[in-house]
């Protein structure tokens, strides 16, 4: 009965599309080798150095997030090279099975699923390596399975304070296009990206961006693969920029979805996650009590802006998405890994705003009486607070001032 409309898509990827990148992913099929499709490429790889904050030449990959991880290890090692993969959730470690598969030697730094990368441990651990056996250091920036986020100038900091020469890979597949990254700035060596969480585009692309000491460690790469070679797909001719047949439609998509940041802003497409992340930690803060429920990440600067992960009771995540999926129409991600179960993961990136999120998480607490799940009341009270002041400080029209106005003082007790 309370079901209808669209379903609201809240999991962590991949997102909702909106209306103008579907409407490009309609346009006809075209000449792959002559006109307009080799502007569109142009301008998603000059999209892509905007988001990645790179001056460096960036690349398109039809993949997915995995194929992107397995291109940026072909295409910078060779087999029985050592990987340092640091945990800090489920991703990074996938990532290092990924360069298992390839004849790479593995290691995992320990971590907490709750916690950001320990910067002091993988310093240490990088002065043990005397031999420079490692040669590449992967992380996330954020991790979707624990809703961290890891501060990437600082793990650069460990590697650069270690005097280690080991490449520094990101994971910014649940981060790039909505949360602070600087390529450049913060040295990092590859990072991979992917179309379909808050690039808003489906699932299909996936995206490098390369520094000059990666390219160098190209060259003497082992593993390089014609698919994944990033020298072929430095040639003039536009057809091998995608190693092939383009991706025509998503690339219409993803110029689409470019457009789309551009107008809005990056700096202001990533306050808004920001913002988002806020009220939806500041609901599951209120809604924390013993034997319920509880924010996965605690520590502030470590909580990712684009995915909220809560935890509850052993076996209650399971009958709780059924319930608001079942219910409501809302979709929302069960835990994942260590938190099969146990978690409840609220997607908030790319096509989304305060009307989704502030709608998903009233038919959460729903959920969460319907079933029983221990809970303190109020948890959308606390997320439209934690939303108030940023919703105040928009434009408004005489009448909507004079009314903000007379908010403010019935707010201070003022008659």
């Amino acid at each position: 009965m309370l079901k209808s409309g669209t379903e609201l898509l809240m999991i962590p990827g991949p997102t909702t599309l909106p209306g103008a990148v579907v409407q490009a992913l309609s346009r006809p099929a075209t000449d792959i080798y002559h006109g307009p499709l080799h502007d569109v490429s142009l301008d998603c790889l000059q999209g892509l150095s905007e988001l990645f904050g790179t001056r460096e030449r960036p690349y398109i990959f039809t993949a997915n997030g995995h194929g992107g991880w397995e291109a940026a290890l072909c295409n910078t090692l060779s087999r029985g090279d050592r990987v340092l993969a640091l945990e800090s959730g489920l991703f990074a470690p996938h990532w290092a099975e990924t360069a298992e598969t390839l004849g790479l030697s593995i290691e995992v730094l320990p971590g907490s699923w709750r916690r950001a990368v320990n910067c002091e441990a993988l310093a240490e651990r990088l002065r043990a390596d005397t031999t420079g056996s490692i040669r590449a250091i992967l992380t996330t920036q954020v991790d979707t399975a624990t809703g961290v986020l890891n501060d990437i100038p600082a793990i650069r900091g460990a590697i650069d304070g270690a005097s280690h020469d080991g490449l520094l890979m990101v994971d910014c597949i649940a981060s790039l296009g909505a949360t602070a990254f600087q390529f450049d700035a913060w040295k990092v060596d590859v990072a991979v990206a992917a179309s379909q969480k808050a690039l808003m585009t489906p699932p299909g692309l996936a995206f490098h961006a390369v520094s000059k000491k990666a390219r160098k460690a190209h060259q003497m790469a082992g593993l390089r693969t014609s698919y994944w070679d990033w020298a072929l797909r430095d040639r003039a001719d536009h057809y091998f920029w995608h190693s092939g047949t383009p991706p025509v439609s998503l690339l219409f998509g993803f110029q689409a979805a470019i457009q789309l940041i551009r107008e809005e802003g990056l700096a202001t497409v990533v306050a808004r996650h920001d913002a988002l992340a806020s009220a939806a930690r500041a609901a599951v803060e209120h809604w924390t009590m013993p034997g319920g429920v509880d924010l996965n990440v605690l520590t502030p600067g470590e909580q990712a802006g684009t995915v909220t992960v809560m935890r509850v009771p052993d076996g209650a995540a399971r009958r709780l998405v059924d319930f608001c999926k079942q219910t409501f129409g809302v979709l929302l991600g069960e835990g994942i890994g260590a938190l099969e179960g146990k978690a409840i993961r609220i997607g908030h990136m790319g096509h989304v705003g305060a009307p989704q999120l502030i709608g998903a998480l009233g038919c959460l607490e729903l959920g969460m009486r319907a079933i029983g799940i221990a809970h303190t009341s109020g948890g959308v009270e606390a997320a439209l607070a934690a939303l108030e002041d940023l919703a105040m400080q928009q434009p408004h029209t005489a009448f909507d001032e004079a009314l903000v106005v007379e908010i403010s003082k019935q707010k201070r007790g003022v008659v």
